[in-house]
């Protein structure tokens, strides 16, 4: 299909193939609607005028952009912009094969064994792969699953293994009777060691990464005994604490997370983030007052779990702050889960006694202990697992909006199943807080688009 003006040649690709004809340079195009499919006639022929072999070289070029426009065009209608000089030469119109001007196209292969006076010569542009291909050669599972049922899957998974942990962390505490939280904590660590070391030597889900110098390995020495601080503590306060009250207190992380910021790194937020975290503070004073099962020190090292993660988060921002020290967070954890383990072992130790040995005599009369640790401590890697995946498929605002729905959902699930007595007034703080919470990141949202 062609349309001649004296200036310009549109061509509808509406028709499935069509033919170009240029009255200075005769070349057979074959177009598809579709860019991506391969077609039988992939090879084009490309001849040149000898009267106007200038003019060839240059209006060769354009064409080539012109198609290399259209290559990353779905539809739609080209506009080929000719001289009005074109119309002058209607007899080339006629012919179809010139000589190519020897060297007037660079992209001819050089090991042709053509010359300049052969009557064709012939360019092998490749097909472009389809589309699905280009899209899934980088994902094996998404060769299984679109995009979005995979990223519903994560989320659903990362769901799954934060109340997880909680639920099985209050069950084997609370109700089974394991009062082992820092022996249950180094379990937890020992388990995020090996499986963050077959993750990434064998699975390669993230590039390996080494500790530089001593230097950086004493500051990843110093998280890890925050980590510690702040995972005992909050494995203890499940102990005494529901698991609802508990996800209440978590909440609270970005009050102690503004304080330590100001404090350590003298960094003031803006008033309106301040007088976003007043409701964190009141629903949690609300809910304290209110709690039946309310417990003074399951409660202050709960506390304590809280303000350890938000020192860690603001600790880490200033020792990893070098480009070269900076570490992806599973490296981190590979790194952070064995220095752990090695600071809880004296602790468990004097605290606790000899934890292994009663381990193994409960399980020589109850089995099922050994599925519930192992369980316990696969699901505690899963946690980190899923943070960094749903991080990677979505972002991390929304693993940060997912963090304050999955307190609330731990929550109900946890009266549920473990049928804890809840009042109006507790269930009202635990509301307030987490609208605190939601108000706050929104305020920092804004706060940082005003500073950038």
């Amino acid at each position: 299909m062609m349309f001649y003006s004296p200036s310009m040649l549109s061509l509808s690709l509406s028709n499935p193939t069509a033919n170009i004809f240029f009255p200075h340079q005769i070349c057979i195009y074959t177009l598809h609607s579709d860019p991506y499919t391969p077609h039988p006639f992939a090879t084009q022929k490309i001849s040149s005028s000898p009267f106007l072999s200038d003019l060839n070289t240059k209006y060769r070029r354009a064409l080539a952009g012109s198609l290399s426009l259209y290559r990353n065009t779905e539809r739609g209608v080209f506009f080929f912009f000719l001289l009005p000089i074109l119309p002058l030469f209607p007899e080339m119109v006629e012919a179809q094969t010139w000589t190519t001007r020897r060297m007037s196209n660079p992209r001819l292969d050089a090991n042709s064994t053509t010359v300049a006076t052969t009557t064709d010569q012939v360019l092998d542009i490749p097909a472009t792969p389809p589309g699905d291909v280009r899209n899934n050669a980088y994902s094996t599972a998404g060769s299984y699953f679109s995009p979005n049922i995979l990223t519903a899957m994560i989320i659903a998974s990362w769901y799954f293994s934060n109340i997880a942990v909680l639920l099985l962390n209050k069950y084997l505490l609370s109700f089974y009777g394991y009062r082992y939280p820092i022996f249950l904590t180094m379990l937890h660590m020992i388990s995020c060691t090996c499986y963050s070391y077959v993750a990434i030597k064998f699975l390669e889900i993230v590039p390996l990464q080494h500790i530089l110098s001593r230097r950086q390995s004493l500051k990843i020495f110093a998280l890890s005994a925050i980590f510690c601080f702040s995972v005992v503590c909050g494995n203890t306060s499940l102990r005494y604490l529901p698991v609802s009250f508990n996800q209440a207190i978590g909440a609270t992380t970005p009050f102690f997370t503004a304080i330590f910021s100001f404090i350590i790194t003298c960094k003031k937020e803006s008033a309106e983030v301040y007088f976003a975290l007043m409701p964190v503070v009141f629903g949690i004073v609300l809910a304290s007052n209110s709690e039946p099962l309310f417990h003074l020190f399951g409660f202050l090292v709960c506390v304590g779990s809280t303000a350890g993660r938000a020192l860690k988060s603001v600790v880490q921002g200033i020792l990893l702050t070098s480009e070269a020290e900076k570490l992806h967070s599973m490296n981190l954890l590979l790194y952070m889960a064995p220095m752990a383990a090695l600071i809880l072992l004296p602790f468990t130790l004097y605290i606790e006694g000899n934890v292994a040995a009663i381990t193994m005599e409960k399980a020589r009369g109850d089995p099922f202990i050994v599925f519930l640790l192992i369980g316990n401590a696969t699901v505690a890697y899963l946690v980190n697992l899923t943070n960094f995946l749903v991080t990677k498929h979505t972002s991390a605002l929304t693993l940060q909006v997912l963090g304050n729905a999955k307190a609330a959902v731990a929550a109900v699930v946890s009266v549920l199943i473990f049928r804890n007595p809840v009042t109006v007034m507790g269930m009202a703080g635990f509301a307030v807080t987490i609208m605190g919470v939601v108000l706050y990141s929104e305020a920092k949202k804004r706060s940082k688009v005003t500073t950038h």
